[in-house]
């Protein structure tokens, strides 16, 4: 916690905390302190300004950032000078990440180690680790609940097996990310221990009250997450004496911000964590940092002060640190999570509604959502990215959609019309109503909704939802002494396998070309599916989301070499688009980007002049005319050329169900 000391001007307070730096170190960070000083003293006193002993903390504070600076390590300081002067560095089109459950991986830290050739051998540079810091005894949100920020869980090892990992990762050219739950803390961290034993500046730093009476009030206007096995936002905690604010679990507290204390606290605990070797963090929950009565206290103006006043420390203490923004929200609301050029704020943020309307475009088999949301989709702001991905650890979230949905021919068409689409949708999913045209069930399950009027959530593995489940688990097992010869497939067995693994590809091909970082999610590669176990777990039984957290499947990962198995097709195909897109500069980030116009069915994005990607989302055949091509200087027209095969075409092309082109221009 903040002690308020005798005050001192925050740029001496940061520069007498590092007396051991030489001084053109001192004189590098005194730098970068006036350089975010205005945004970083403006927000905070904008936040707490009028508060006893303002000036008292700010001064502690800065002292903090400077300990915390002097104490980054060599090798990271020299990475953050290499970042400052490549500020576009992650922007690259041969970014790739990649995102796991350490236990599931690789068993432990130690184990996902061992993990880094395969990393390698898909381009991995940046490595999205689930929560594997010390979580709460018992329940835990699949590690969601931090009981610690400074440990390691010890399941996964100790401190010296993640400084083991950020080092040979480093040494890879891969950064780690971590999830930094910025939100709440498990009811077993020393901060709520503390405040149930009646420490009351601890207990400050939660939302508590004696009775039901503001609780109620601001039950009006919130929504819940989890209405289903956690209904409410609020929890009853004997030892408090009253109701706790408990966003998302009972055991996870939220934490307020409106006290300075708890954000000092958080942003201590984030540069140690960076001066550990992570480099990027995932920032959970942001919408929900900040409480106002009579909202749904969520993306409040102060939630972005806070962010970029966090912003503005780590450009100061380890400016080659990037954050990423978990914000589910809809389209309209993700751009403020950039900030602006006068005060930035995350580096990256989640793109949702792209991912939601590429499933939505595979159910509807019509792509009309998917340009709703490219065509909302702003340009970015410099030194900046979308994330892009297929699936990941959390549910498919519709309600994203809502803007969007509710569109018919470009025109409103009415929240009525968006909740039934986006419900159909959801069906389409949960593993009973839908069926793809070759007659292949998507095998996927319902998740909770915080609106009963609404979609609900959608959980399963992208092969699995891409309806890979109704048929073999492998086309031709691999001989054995009792079976010496390879089975032939049934025809229609096969036919429906190749349609899955086409759709599963499709949806990566376009997480891969529209112009953001694209994240793997682990077993994608080599198309692993549900994993049904956890209905056999008390502790995971009630939450669909383990559906998609299977174990790494070492099988698949043996065949992935193999093309006569689902794996091998997977795997090759997914690095057939990955080696394309590495050297096709079109697919940076930030490069131009503009959806043409095409059949209802097909999604039609070029990027920039010389580079198209066409997808067909429907189970029937689709034409398209591609438009002549500008001759580069010098050159005659020589029309486009595959991305993957070299084959030369021009004038209208026959796109296959769920098929994909990358066309760039021939020279």
């Amino acid at each position: 916690m903040i002690e308020m000391s005798q005050p001192l001007p925050p740029l001496q307070s940061l520069l007498s905390a590092m007396p051991a730096l030489p001084d053109a170190r001192r004189g590098e960070f005194a730098r970068r302190y006036s350089e975010q000083e205005a945004v970083l003293h403006q927000r905070l006193s904008g936040l707490y300004g009028t508060l006893p002993g303002f000036a008292r903390w700010y001064a502690e504070l800065a002292a903090q950032v400077g300990r915390l600076a002097a104490a980054r390590p060599a090798e990271l300081q020299a990475q953050d000078e290499q970042r400052l002067a490549n500020p576009d560095w992650f922007q690259d089109q041969s970014m790739l990440g990649y995102c796991a459950y350490a236990d599931r991986f690789g068993g432990s830290l130690a184990g996902v180690a061992q993990r880094i050739p395969h990393l390698r051998e898909l381009g991995v540079r940046y490595l999205h680790l689930l929560p594997f810091l010390r979580p709460r005894a018992g329940e835990n949100d699949g590690g969601f609940a931090v009981a610690s920020f400074d440990d390691v869980d010890p399941k996964l090892g100790g401190n010296a097996d993640l400084d083991a990992l950020t080092a040979r990762l480093r040494a890879a050219g891969i950064s780690l990310c971590s999830d930094f739950i910025l939100n709440h803390v498990a009811d077993d961290h020393p901060w709520a221990r503390g405040a149930r034993r009646g420490d009351s500046a601890l207990r400050a730093y939660f939302h508590v009250f004696p009775d039901r009476r503001m609780p109620d009030r601001y039950e009006r206007t919130l929504g819940q997450v989890f209405p289903q096995v956690a209904p409410g936002n609020f929890s009853y905690v004997e030892d408090m004496g009253g109701w706790v604010w408990t966003t998302f679990y009972p055991y996870q507290w939220d934490l307020n911000y409106a006290n300075p204390a708890v954000f000092a606290d958080m942003a201590a605990a984030l540069l140690r964590l960076a001066n550990r070797g992570i480099e990027v963090f995932r920032l959970d929950s942001t919408a929900f940092l900040w409480k106002r009565e009579g909202s749904n206290c969520m993306n409040q103006p102060e939630a972005h002060a806070l962010l970029q006043a966090l912003r503005a420390i780590v450009a100061i203490a380890a400016p080659g640190v990037l954050l990423k923004a978990e914000a589910i929200v809809p389209t309209r609301e993700l751009p403020a999570y950039f900030g602006d050029a006068q005060a930035p704020e995350c580096h990256i943020a989640y793109h949702s509604s792209l991912m939601a309307a590429g499933w939505g475009a595979l159910a509807e088999q019509d792509a009309a959502l998917l340009r709703a949301v490219l065509a909302r989709t702003p340009e970015l702001p410099p030194h900046t990215s979308w994330l892009s991905y297929v699936r990941c650890h959390d549910d498919i979230g519709w309600n994203v959609l809502r803007a969007e949905a509710g569109e018919a021919d470009g025109a409103d068409a009415g929240p009525e019309r968006a909740r039934a689409r986006l419900a159909a949708i959801a069906n389409f999913y949960s593993g009973s109503a839908g069926q793809y045209a070759d007659g292949a069930r998507p095998s996927g399950a319902a998740f909770q909704s915080s609106d009963p009027h609404a979609a609900h959530g959608s959980n399963g593995m992208a092969a699995s939802l891409a309806g890979l489940a109704g048929v073999p688990a492998q086309v031709a097992p691999p001989p054995s002494p009792q079976h010496p010869s390879r089975p032939q497939p049934l025809a229609q067995d096969l036919e429906r396998q190749q349609a899955a693994l086409r759709r599963a590809l499709l949806l990566h091909g376009l997480a891969l070309s529209a112009g953001a970082l694209p994240v793997l999610y682990m077993g994608d590669e080599l198309a692993q599916r549900n994993d049904d176990s956890y209905r056999g777990r008390s502790e995971h039984a009630m939450d669909s989301r383990w559906l998609q957290r299977p174990v790494f499947d070492e099988y698949a990962f043996a065949q992935r070499g193999d093309p006569a198995t689902p794996a091998g097709q997977m795997y090759g195909g997914l690095r057939a688009l990955l080696g394309a897109r590495r050297r096709l500069d079109a697919l940076a980030a930030g490069a131009p980007r503009t959806v043409l116009a095409s059949a209802a069915a097909v999604l039609a994005l070029a990027r920039g002049p010389r580079f198209v990607a066409l997808f067909n989302f429907s189970g029937s055949m689709q034409p398209h005319t591609l438009a002549r091509v500008t001759p580069g200087q010098g050159a005659a027209d020589a029309g486009w050329r595959d991305s993957l095969t070299g084959q030369l075409c021009s004038g209208v092309v026959e796109l296959a169900p769920w098929s994909m082109l990358w066309l760039e221009a021939a020279p």
